[in-house]
């Protein structure tokens, strides 16, 4: 599911094993998926693209889940804090997490001209920032690794 977003895909599966792996997760961890998390959840698996906290905002406005910004923010700040997504720093914005199945440090491919992204897996202790933590006697305990370019649509036409 890497590069999912860069592949023409099913993507009503695409959504529906996503909110059933969150539900299932939920139900193992007894955490509370409701309505509006799910919700949320759904919006961000629709879209292979980061979204603003205002964009999924208006998305439950319209279905009349919430019309205040603490409904969208409550519902992001559970679904990253549980791993169901992330949130892309570069953006300002968050994306459903695509590998629900395994603990991983994401890298995110961000397309500079058609908005997609893509994440991809992954380990910190590896590489630069692995070594530079080591050096220094340091414990990574959270990356963040973003690449903005062009996916392999986009690639092309520039």
């Amino acid at each position: 599911m890497t590069n999912q977003a860069f592949e023409a895909h099913d993507h009503r599966s695409c959504i529906a094993e996503g909110v059933a792996s969150a539900a299932q997760i939920c139900t193992e961890r007894n955490l509370q998926f409701t309505k509006t998390r799910q919700r949320v959840l759904e919006i961000l698996l629709s879209e292979h693209r980061a979204m603003g906290a205002y964009e999924i905002l208006e998305q439950l406005r319209a279905e009349g889940l919430g019309s205040q910004p603490p409904v969208a923010y409550r519902a992001l700040e559970f679904l990253t804090k549980n791993g169901f997504a992330h949130r892309i720093e570069r953006l300002n914005a968050f994306i459903a997490c695509s590998h629900l199945d395994n603990a991983h440090a994401p890298v995110f491919l961000i397309c500079r001209s058609c908005d997609r992204v893509v994440e991809a897996e992954a380990d910190p202790a590896q590489g630069e920032i692995g070594r530079a933590a080591r050096q220094a006697g340091f414990v990574v305990e959270r990356a963040v690794r973003e690449a903005e370019g062009l996916c392999p649509a986009c690639a092309p036409a520039a």
